[in-house]
């Protein structure tokens, strides 16, 4: 008989212990995955979350990624500037304030008001109605809520819209502006109870009472594909050098460093524990697994099996049992980070579309390269006791008792 065959028939002969042993080393796997997904999810998360937008390019005032820094001044001359280069396909002005809109509550509601360029492509995806570009003819001014809004508010496109303005610190409050709702968008980056609207950038600013002011939050750019970002970046950087110019790729790496370092050292401290706790349970078992069959092993290197058949014997048995709860441990992890995911996004200002645990490749392949090295470490010690067996003081030992 092989030694996988003759490993297969001592599991099957201890339903219980190795059912149990799987299910063990099934929850451990679990965590670990759980882990090694939360160790790169939100950064893979983030830089699909900025290849759906169709700007791979952004410049700011400020090394700063918060919109809240010093805004761009001469925007509408930057603008000119920068789609004047052959390697820039579009550019599109930002700005982002709050505003205030009156309800059937007694408490108006604050949003997140953006006003925007209106430009054929943009970043943000209409669900209902129409974009902002699409309605440049129209006479009254036109607005897109994200569906959070819509719902609260009970409204769809073609209706009107109240919005006061306060994107600016004020002793009195601005008067109202009414916007007829053209479209149901929905952002990328909002938060999953996050209530936004959006205007032309020239509406914008007459519901803020910013008519004088000439800037920008941030510049969104698409570069041209045949050149790439990192042209249109090179360019900017020596026609803009004044301001800050990132790709994505740079903003995700920055993002990586310093916003996403907390969840990678919790994912590799807790991975540390799992592992430990991973390694002490296999150990545990095939420790038991051998203490109970001391005279089985004795009887069988007295039959001829040699130390190298039993040492083998030993690994495949472990192998079986960490390999049938890791194969488990896959979808059983997958499951329960679904909920943890939910749970995590639940937090505030975090945007809807971005997930902490997310399913690569890269995570499947660590996950078996470490429960392969956990079993093999924990093989040790009780391979080692097997082997070592004094064969004929166990034999006369068991007949004694």
């Amino acid at each position: 008989m092989s030694s996988f065959s003759f490993a297969w028939c001592n599991l099957v002969r201890r339903p219980a212990r190795t059912i149990l042993g799987i299910l063990g080393v099934a929850t451990i796997g679990a965590l670990l995955f759980d882990m090694l997904l939360l160790s790169r999810g939100l950064v893979v998360s983030f830089e699909k979350l900025l290849d759906k937008t169709e700007f791979d390019v952004r410049v700011l005032a400020t090394e700063s990624m918060a919109l809240a820094g010093p805004k761009i001044p001469n925007a509408s001359a930057a603008v000119t500037l920068i789609a004047g280069l052959p390697e820039v396909d579009l550019v599109v002005p930002i700005r982002v304030g709050r505003a205030r809109i009156s309800s059937t509550e007694s408490k108006a509601l604050a949003v997140t008001f953006v006003g925007a360029a209106p430009a054929a492509s943009t970043g943000w995806e209409v669900v209902d109605g129409n974009d902002l570009h699409d309605t440049d003819g129209d006479l009254v001014p036109v607005i897109l809520v994200n569906q959070n809004l819509a719902t609260k508010l009970s409204i769809s496109p073609g209706e009107m819209l109240t919005l006061q303005g306060s994107c600016l610190e004020r002793s009195s409050p601005l008067p109202t502006a009414d916007f007829r709702v053209a479209g149901i968008a929905r952002f990328p980056f909002d938060g999953t109870s996050e209530l936004t609207a959006m205007a032309n950038l020239r509406d914008f600013t007459v519901a803020c009472g910013e008519e004088d002011r000439d800037e920008a939050d941030v510049l969104l750019i698409a570069s041209r594909p045949e050149l790439g970002a990192d042209a249109a970046t090179r360019a900017i950087r020596l026609l803009l050098p004044g301001m800050h110019t990132f790709t994505n790729g740079e903003l995700l790496l920055r993002f990586e460093k310093v916003g996403f370092t907390y969840f990678r050292q919790i994912s590799t401290v807790l991975a540390t524990i799992t592992l430990f706790f991973g390694f002490l349970l296999i150990t545990m078992l095939l420790t038991i697994s051998v203490n109970q069959r001391l005279t089985e092993i004795a009887v069988e290197r007295a039959l001829g099996f040699s130390r190298r058949r039993i040492t083998i014997d030993l690994l495949y048995e472990s192998s079986l049992i960490v390999g049938l709860g890791g194969l488990l441990a896959l979808p059983l992890g997958l499951g329960l980070a679904r909920g943890l995911d939910a749970i995590l996004r639940a937090m505030p200002d975090i945007p809807g579309n971005l997930h902490f645990f997310v399913l690569q490749p890269r995570a499947v392949v660590l996950h078996v390269v470490l429960l392969t090295i956990t079993t093999a470490l924990a093989s040790l010690y009780p391979v080692w006791l097997a082997a070592r067996l004094p064969i004929m003081a166990t034999l006369r030992n068991e007949v004694v008792s």
